[in-house]
Formats: C-alpha cells, structure tokens, sequence
C-alpha cells in the first residue's frame, strides 16, 4: 500500500497542476475510440491493468491467513479479503488511468514523439515546474517497483504450488526475482528501446491473461468444488462478461498484426488462436 499510496498522491498533484478537461476525460472512457493504429496500446493497457500473475498473488496471500481452515474462517478472512481488494483495485485501476490522462495532457500532441522517462522529465521541467517533473518520475519509478513486487510474489507462490514450499524460502525469492528482472535488464544492456519494451511485454501480459481467468471463472463456478463459497450467478456472468472483451480485444490485436500475410497463413493463426481458447475451456470442463 505505500507504493500505491505514493503513486496515487503523485498523480492527483500531476492532474491538478496540468489542468485537465473533466468533460473530455469522461467523454473518453464513456466512449473511447478503438481502431487498429491504437489496438496495440489498448491491449498493452489491459495487460499492465488486470496483470495474470496478480491473480496468484491475491489468492495466496488469502490462503496464507489462514490458520484453522474451519468453515467460519474460510468466511471471516473472504469478507476481509474483498473489503480489502476492492478499494486497492479501485485505486490501481485509478492510478493507471492516472498515468495515461496525465501522459497524454503533457505531451499530446506537441511531444507525442517522447520515447523514454528521462526525456519525459526534462520536458515537463519548463512546462510545469521541476517539482511536477520530480513526481512524475517518482510515481513512475514507484508504480515499476510495485509492479516488479507483484511479479515477484508471483513467482513465489507458482513456485510454491509447483514445487511446494520443500524450497529454501530465500532461494525461492531470489531465483524469481532473477526471472522477473533479468529478460529487462538484457534487453537495455543490448540497446532496445525501453518503451517499446515496455509496450510489448504488456502486451504479452494481456494475451496470457486467458491462462488464468478461464480457469478461475469456472472454478469459482463450480459449487462440487466451491461449496457455500461458489460465486453468485451474476458474478460470474460478470466475469464471463469481462472476460470475453478481453479476449476480444487480443483477437483483434492478431487480426491486425496477421491483416498483411496470406489468407491462409491469417486463418492458421487465427485458428490456432481461437483452438487455444476453447481448449482452456474445455479442459476446465471436463
């Protein structure tokens, strides 16, 4: 939470001192425009929003508190649990669009040509001040950290129901935590583009998110194997709800990196795609 709460205080002062349109903002998420020169970025948003390996987190860490396993438990530490993860998804959520709106007020469209967090920084410093500038780029650095943290608690908990925890705890932190930095810290050394990077790798992120929603939503539905804690029908038609945009807006990512090859190497792919969903599904199911 001292990240979160770090970067959330940033970016309200970021908002308040680039003067944003209320009116436009909302306009923008009542109806935002989708197309395939932006598709790429929009997928890259909800990968680096709803994070796949975050789904692990918060279920371990729920598991974690518990001591007795009795029924009134189970209860006690679920209704803590959602009071808990609401308001931090909230805020993460928040924080996100937070990042985006202040991004694109400070440097659409004069600097939208900006590539990298330094020259970022040393844009707003005449536009908005060095103290706006040290913000922007201390949220930044926070929200990475954040991130990483995630990824590495991740990590441990996969490792930890693959493996169990016979692992030394500290060799188990420190081999996930190589994992989770060394593929970035390679491609700097080589001279990618960090932001390009960046892009791509929540990109990847969303179109790995089927992985583990598929899976949850139909556990969590199951009442032989969630008893009195199955989800409610409308939660789960929620779920499947949310669940179909998001596999709807990586099929139209691959539809529009595929749209210049052959027709046949398009349907392959396509195809392929598609398999690797119903198979999730009807692996769950059976």
């Amino acid at each position: 939470m001292l990240f979160v709460s770090i970067i959330g205080v940033g970016f309200l002062y970021e908002i308040l001192v680039t003067g944003l349109s209320i009116p436009e903002i909302a306009h923008s998420f009542v109806s935002p425009a989708i197309g395939s020169n932006n598709i790429l970025l929009i997928v890259g948003i909800v990968g680096a929003t709803v994070m796949p390996h975050a789904l692990y987190v918060h279920s371990t860490l729920t598991k974690n508190k518990l001591t007795d396993h009795t029924v009134e438990e189970k209860k006690r530490v679920l209704k803590l649990h959602i009071r808990e993860s609401i308001p931090a998804f909230t805020i993460a959520g928040m924080v996100n669009a937070a990042i985006l709106i202040v991004s694109a007020a400070a440097f659409y469209p004069k600097f939208s040509n900006v590539s990298a967090v330094d020259d970022a920084y040393r844009i707003m410093i005449p536009i908005f001040g060095s103290l706006a500038a040290i913000i922007f780029a201390v949220t930044l650095l926070c929200s990475g950290l954040a991130s990483s943290t995630t990824g590495t608690l991740a990590g441990i908990a996969i490792m930890d129901g693959m493996l169990g925890t016979k692992v030394n705890k500290t060799l188990r932190r420190i081999i996930t935590r190589i994992i989770n930095v060394f593929p970035t810290t390679t491609a700097v050394l080589l001279g990618l583009d960090p932001l390009s990077l960046l892009v791509y790798s929540q990109v990847l992120l969303s179109l790995m998110i089927a992985l583990p929603m598929i899976p949850l939503i139909i556990f969590t539905a199951r009442k032989d194997l969630m008893g009195q804690f199955v989800n409610r029908r409308f939660t789960t038609y929620l779920a499947l709800l949310i669940g179909t945009v998001i596999v709807v807006l990586n099929a139209a990512l691959v539809y529009v990196i595929v749209a210049q090859v052959s027709i046949y190497l398009k349907a392959l792919i396509l195809g392929a795609y598609a398999a690797y969903h119903v198979y999730l599904v009807y692996a769950m199911l059976r």
